[in-house]
């Protein structure tokens, strides 16, 4: 074979070589986001805050994912413990609790470990009905997830008291929520405080100034697999949302939407951590 073949030859051996190096270590960062929490505390303001309510801390998770082969068991066991470190008084789960059934005695464990004074309190999310592109994907039996812990509210409402203040936390299936106009119909006017749990954040299209005061949602895993730009992050799901992550202060409400803990599809996050959050809740003036 002629020198020229031959350096052609090592020269493509060297690029593939190269090539696998650089996808296996790109794949090992995505395992090692995946469960990378970050551990977040906020202050959200909220218009009209009854002044009980000054200072009430919610401790808000998201997008579980339990049961895929993935490392969203070790991120969920992670925010978990470091929830048990905080002064939280109320926990909040938007959806996407599982999205394999054998995840179930994980999300129990998880739950078990999640004792605020006031409660917990779950919705579900799109994977745990298996309205999903994933073709493995399986509906969660709602029994299993009653039994699992915590409230869990399907188009129903729970009212709490705190000090002298009435605090309604309502959730929305994920099912029908897009059939309601409006969702102020669920609103309780003489509550002090209106939180609204939806997996989605594009909730808020549906609703009016006034109906709810604090929306809690998640969905978008922040992107999940983001690429960096001179513009900022390119996140490469859900490429049209309009609220990502993190606090809003809108007209409607004030809105908090969580990155979650697990992955879906792939068991991977670049530029997009797991996240843990504790919302403390002020008033605007």
């Amino acid at each position: 074979m002629p020198a020229g073949g031959l350096n052609l030859h090592a020269a493509a051996g060297r690029i593939g070589a190269g090539t696998i190096a650089a996808g296996s270590a790109l794949a090992g960062w995505g395992l090692f986001e995946s469960q990378w929490v970050e551990f977040r505390e906020l202050d959200a303001r909220v218009d009209g805050l009854h002044p009980d309510l000054d200072g009430l801390r919610i401790l808000h998770l998201s997008d579980f994912h339990l049961g895929t082969l993935s490392l969203n068991a070790r991120a969920v066991a992670k925010a978990v413990a470091w929830g048990e470190e905080r002064e939280y008084d109320l926990a909040v789960v938007t959806g996407d609790l599982l999205s394999r059934r054998r995840g179930t005695r994980t999300l129990r464990r998880a739950f078990a470990a999640l004792e605020p004074r006031l409660g917990t309190f779950t919705i579900l999310g799109n994977h745990d009905i298996a309205e999903t592109r994933d073709p493995f994907s399986e509906p969660a039996d709602p029994a299993e997830l009653n039994a699992a812990g915590g409230v869990l509210l399907s188009d129903s409402s729970e009212t709490i008291v705190v000090g002298t203040a009435r605090v309604q936390i309502t959730g929305i299936s994920p099912d029908t929520f897009r059939s309601y106009a409006q969702l102020g119909r669920f609103a309780d006017r003489g509550a002090d405080l209106r939180i609204l749990l939806c997996h989605f954040p594009d909730v808020l299209r549906r609703l009016a100034p006034g109906d709810f005061d604090l929306v809690l949602a998640g969905h978008l895993h922040g992107g999940q697999i983001c690429l960096p730009t001179p513009q900022g992050k390119l996140r490469l799901q859900h490429v049209r949302a309009p609220y990502w992550e993190g606090l809003y202060h809108l007209p409607a409400a004030t809105l908090h939407v969580s990155r979650g803990l697990g992955t879906s599809f792939v068991p991977f996050r670049f530029l997009a951590r797991p996240e843990a959050t504790v919302l403390t809740l002020r008033r605007s003036y």
